[in-house]
């Protein structure tokens, strides 16, 4: 969470005691953050040079789109795909399309998803990156046609595929529009699939719901961040569902290492070199 104020320190002299001086501050605004894990307070400059991970507890912090790619992707060679599509509001849901215009101007995206071709340690692949900051990464029909349409790209040019996912799921604003996605998605996904072409689903923190049961299942390896939840329906739905204590650690990344659905738990800032040693193993 930013600390986006901090109380201004109070001066006293021996002229005036208690009196505030305005023009002063402890800590530059929005300069620091809190871990949700440990609690401590952290320098942002200093965490993002630590990949956004908390150097005291190894928490990952949720990163934006443009973020991931600055890390993953070479400098200079990301070439963001540009379809000029635009989300309609199919069950005319009041205000939907002023949120959407709310969040475009507040975080730079036209939609949850970022999509484009870039190099790896100059190995050409097409990418993916969902972004929690745009709606909670939810799919709608956007989502999956940039998605879809990035894989076809990748089959037209016969380059690998990588998602990074982070969506609560379908985008209901949307209804059945919006689950039709998932399978759109996975069938572009057998396409490429069929193609001989190498696909590989990252899961990062949260991925839920509709996303989770189409194009981020079906990765020829599928790679996690530590700690990220994973899952259809939430751990409290489940629990209220079966009426049954869950085991712990239920959904996180490790626990689904342990029982076969994640290939591996990737730190962050060993992600860029295993995925470029993945892609190479691949045309071997």
């Amino acid at each position: 969470m930013v600390i986006d104020k901090i109380k201004k320190r109070i001066e006293y002299d021996n002229e005036d005691i208690g009196k505030k001086d305005e023009h002063r501050s402890d800590i530059p605004v929005g300069k620091w953050v809190k871990c949700s894990k440990c609690k401590e307070i952290l320098y942002k400059d200093d965490l993002h040079k630590n990949y956004s991970v908390c150097p005291n507890c190894g928490n990952h912090f949720r990163l934006s789109s443009r973020r991931r790619v600055e890390q993953i992707i070479d400098v200079g060679t990301f070439r963001e795909f540009d379809l000029k599509i635009k989300t309609n509001n199919p069950l005319e849901m009041e205000d939907y399309i002023k949120k959407l215009d709310i969040l475009k101007e507040k975080t730079g995206l036209d939609e949850a998803v970022k999509c484009g071709i870039g190099n790896i340690n100059d190995e050409k692949v097409v990418i993916c990156v969902m972004d929690s900051n745009f709606m909670m990464g939810s799919m709608g029909k956007v989502v999956g046609e940039k998605i879809t349409y990035s894989i076809e790209k990748a089959i037209e040019l016969s380059l690998p595929v990588i998602i990074f996912c982070a969506s609560g799921g379908a985008r209901m604003q949307e209804g059945i529009v919006s689950l039709m996605q998932m399978a759109k998605t996975s069938a572009a996904v057998q396409k490429l699939n069929k193609a001989g072409l190498l696909y590989i689903s990252v899961l990062t923190d949260p991925t839920y719901g509709g996303v989770t049961a189409s194009f981020a299942s079906l990765g020829d390896i599928i790679l996690a961040e530590p700690n990220a939840m994973i899952g259809f329906a939430g751990p409290r739905v489940i629990k209220q569902t079966i009426g049954e204590d869950l085991p712990e650690g239920f959904q996180t990344a490790e626990f689904l290492l342990e029982h076969g659905f994640v290939d591996k738990v990737v730190e962050r800032k060993e992600m860029k070199d295993t995925l470029y040693k993945l892609i190479k193993f691949n045309k071997v």
